[in-house]
């Protein structure tokens, strides 16, 4: 009945709702993503029975060996199409179950021979027979025996216990766990709603989530200036900001040159009047000593010497630095002047603006356009709620909720009857565990006060009361064996025949899914449909839709469109095809129309001025010239150490007139050299330096200019030629942004709709709780360990009570016993051999009547 109510459940969930799989799209814009909230759940998806995991998998496995035989698919394909005939095809169930017939039939054999053998064997010994004779013959083997028996009645005991464990255990396990089905049923029955309740919120999303996408392209379309002008903007700022670079540097470069021309000339025409000044002072510095040094002092012979001394030093007296045959650069300056009057860098700077202007240009050509445009976004946001409302969720969700509270009402009414079977079915299993715990104990009991009160030297008739104790305690044992064992063998028979065909008839096939297999077949539930499922969901029973499929794509948890193949009522592939919503988007963007004027990066004027620029002549300037005037000293000798050595020769000179006025030349001469000389230096080294920089900037002026002529022509060509193409290829790259927007969007929300919206998980998890779980885990596996661990303990009484038996015997105070007379020994040949005489019977052996013994042979 439960197995009936999951496949019921999962064909209501089955019939109504909507989903299918995906066809992802290539391109996925990276800020744009789309999940839909996730679902929680509280059944879990499988189940752990824990440490008994081990056991239930032991007896599964003797399961299998009783009853090897492949599932009998062909014979359960006959019964439900109602063409077996027991009466004919008997022999292929017999072959089926011939493992589990054999096995019945030996339990039949011991439930039927176990009480007759306890009969007789009790009207046996009340004869004094088997055992019942209380006279225990002596034996030299006897305290071999002994430990024999004991042991192996100490073993079997052990092996009985653990069996006797199994059955408290899976008797225990199915008490608790089948307490637990309501708390399962509700989580389940949760699960249904939580499923339910989430498609209405999840179809929500979607739409929302259409907002959004609807939100980022309008917000694209708001900054059109930004993303399409920006984009023409920097597809052409690579090939033209070079060449307004290098025009604006050319152009700066020139004013630069202009400005160091007028330092030079000014300094150049300063540097003339110096060098004159030094050799007009220098000269009359040499005509004032010369008058001196005709002092009559000279003539003297101390003075002579010196005076000759000074006056032939005085011939390095003269400026060698002589500016007057460098030109002037006013030629020059005049010509770079009329070069500058047209500014390239304002000119630069226009072109600079006409690029900046293009995004603001794309702005105001679209304004139309993009109102237009979101109009056509907007209708497409109709036509996805078109989409969802005709899928018929809500009523799906109002039948299947009905379906599920009837479902629901319907376990709730028949779980306590079940509880209460249940409960009395422990209390059976139990009464059953605690009657071969009983036997147990009685054994254990006996081989314990048999072994503690055990004297060896006692004769059979004195034993003490201890271990005599023990032997009774082991025949009660034995008589408790052939009265309940019999009983105990008959519930483990049919536990046995039902949940060992229960596990290979129901749950093996369940788990490897031959059971949905065979619900498969075609034409096996109904004669006129090929596929059953099909044929009962959309009454179309030649779509390929069958129970394994649908379990499997539900245990994935895949939406009920792709599970149910629901396509063929109906087709969102078809709904939410990409071109058939941007078809229109597409068109207008191919409609948008943009224009972007021609760049003029220089006019007539400014190339014309790039030409002469070229032809100015300022790289044609003599700078060697001025370079080598400029590297010589402005004095032929160093005029500081001439007045030095002066000086020094003055010193020599007695004091006078002579020896005052050559003092005064010195201080002259520092002077001329402090005044003139070193500032005339400065200027020509100044000159010197900035005619070395103007000479390197200029000396290749030519090739710069062409160069820079050569890549604004190819710029200005590829402008002409190519901007209206990188306008339309921007414009579409923009378009197809705007696009995939939409295309990631429908083809989530046909993902959505086909993997996600109404995922069947949880359907196919009821069912496994129904069959998987609570039939096969709850009841059958633990049902199975039960009469497994309880029949293993009750065939082991069979040898249990055979020892218990045999022990008996050396543990019981006997009535009679055996005496032993030594005959005299004879000596032969130094052997001593022993003989020994008949046994005499004791005058009080066997004394008691008939009945007296009787009562004491049990």
């Amino acid at each position: 009945m439960v197995l009936l109510l999951s496949f019921l459940l999962l064909l209501g969930l089955c019939e109504d709702t909507v989903s299918e799989e995906p066809s992802s799209s290539g391109y996925r814009p990276a800020d744009l993503k789309f999940q839909l909230p996730s679902t929680s759940y509280q059944t879990s998806d499988s189940y752990d029975p824990g440490p008994a995991g081990f056991f239930f998998h032991i007896v599964r496995l003797f399961v299998h060996i009783v009853q090897p035989s492949a599932f009998p698919e062909d014979i359960l394909r006959n019964i439900i199409q109602k063409k077996f005939d027991p009466s004919k095809e008997y022999d292929k169930i017999i072959y089926y179950e011939i493992g589990v017939i054999i096995c019945a039939a030996l339990g039949l054999l011991f439930i039927i021979l176990m009480p007759l053998v306890g009969f007789f064997f009790c009207l046996c010994r009340c004869c004094n027979k088997c055992g019942g004779e209380m006279h225990q013959r002596q034996k030299k083997s006897g305290p071999f025996l002994k430990k024999y028996f004991t042991i192996s009645l100490l073993v079997i005991c052990v092996f009985m216990s653990i069996g006797i464990m199994y059955g408290f255990a899976a008797n225990q396990y199915m008490r608790t766990h089948v307490e637990e089905t309501r708390k399962l049923s509700d989580s389940n029955f949760n699960d249904l709603r939580t499923l339910l309740n989430a498609v209405p919120g999840q179809i929500d999303y979607i739409l929302d989530q259409f907002t959004h996408t609807k939100e980022k392209a309008f917000d694209d379309l708001d900054n059109i200036n930004s993303l399409l002008g920006g984009s023409i903007y920097e597809r052409l700022r690579p090939k033209v900001l070079p060449v307004l670079k290098d025009i604006k540097a050319l152009a700066e470069d020139m004013k630069t040159n202009r400005a160091t021309l007028v330092r030079l000339n000014t300094l150049l025409t300063d540097m003339k009047q110096s060098s004159a000044h030094l050799r007009t002072s220098l000269r009359d510095m040499k005509t004032s000593m010369e008058q001196t040094l005709t002092d009559p002092q000279c003539s003297f012979p101390v003075t002579a010497t010196t005076c000759a001394s000074i006056s032939q030093s005085l011939s390095v007296l003269d400026g060698s630095a002589n500016f007057d045959q460098l030109p002037s650069l006013d030629g020059h300056i005049a010509q770079l002047d009329g070069l500058l009057q047209t500014d390239l860098s304002s000119l630069v700077q226009k072109a600079n603006d006409s690029l900046s202007d293009i995004p603001e240009e794309v702005k105001n050509q679209t304004r139309d356009f993009i109102s237009e445009f979101k109009k056509t976004l907007n209708s497409i946001h109709s036509d996805v709620k078109n989409v969802s409302t005709k899928i018929p969720i809500q009523k799906t969700l109002s039948n299947f909720v009905r379906y599920i509270n009837n479902t629901e009402d319907y376990i709730l009414h028949y779980l306590p009857t079940v509880e209460k079977c249940n409960s009395y079915r422990w209390l059976v299993c139990l009464t059953i565990c605690c009657l071969l715990t009983l036997i147990l104990i009685f054994y254990l009991l006996g081989l314990l006060c048999g072994t503690l009160g055990y004297d060896q030297n006692a004769t059979p008739t004195n034993r003490g009361c201890v271990s005599n104790t023990g032997g009774v305690l082991l025949m009660v044992g034995v008589g408790f064996s052939f009265f309940f064992s019999w009983i105990v063998m008959t519930i483990v028979v049919l536990m046995f025949v039902t949940g060992g065909n229960l596990e290979n008839l129901v749950c093996e096939p369940y788990r490897n899914k031959k059971f949905f297999q065979i619900l498969d077949t075609p034409y096996l539930l109904n004669e006129d449909w090929k596929y059953y499922l099909s044929g009962l969901v959309f009454n179309k029973p030649d779509i390929n839709l069958t129970f394994e499929q649908v379990y499997s794509d539900c245990k994935d948890n895949k939406g009920l469109y792709a599970t149910l193949k629901l396509d063929h009522i109906y087709n969102v592939s078809e709904e939410l095809n990409i071109t058939k919503h941007t078809g229109d988007i597409n068109s207008n963007l191919e409609n948008m129309n943009l224009i972007i004027n021609d760049i003029e990066l220089l006019d007539e004027a400014g190339r014309k001025t790039l030409m002469d620029i070229s032809s100015s002549g300022i790289d044609k300037i003599d700078y060697a010239a001025y370079i080598n005037a400029t590297e010589r000293s402005p004095t032929r000798v160093n005029l500081m150490s001439f007045a030095n050595n002066l000086q020094r020769k003055a010193n020599q000179l007695p004091p006078g007139n002579l020896k005052t006025s050559l003092n005064d030349h010195v201080d002259t001469l520092r002077n001329i050299h402090q005044n003139q000389v070193v500032p005339l230096q400065n200027s020509m080294s100044i000159m010197h330096q900035q005619m070395k920089g103007l000479h390197h900037r200029t000396s290749k002026l030519r090739d710069r200019v062409s160069n820079i002529i050569f890549f604004l022509n190819s710029t200005q060509y590829f402008l002409t030629s190519q901007l209206a193409k990188v306008v339309i290829e921007e414009s579409k790259q923009f378009g197809i942004k705007i696009i995939s927007y939409f295309e990631r969007y429908l083809q989530w929300v046909k993902m959505a709709i086909t993997h996600q919206i109404a995922a069947c998980k949880p359907a196919a998890t009821a069912l496994d709780s129904a069959v998987d779980v609570f039939l096969c885990s709850y009841i059958v596996d633990p049902l199975n360990l039960f009469w497994f661990g309880i029949g293993k303990a009750t065939l082991l009484l069979l040898p249990a009570l055979i020892f218990a038996v045999k022990l008996a015997k050396y543990l019981r105070r006997m009535y009679s016993e055996d005496v032993y007379e030594d005959d005299l020994v004879r000596k032969v040949q130094t052997v001593p051999r022993v003989e020994t005489v008949p046994m005499k019977t004791m005058s009080h052996a066997n004394t008691r009547s008939p009945v007296e013994q009787g009562t004491q042979t049990i």
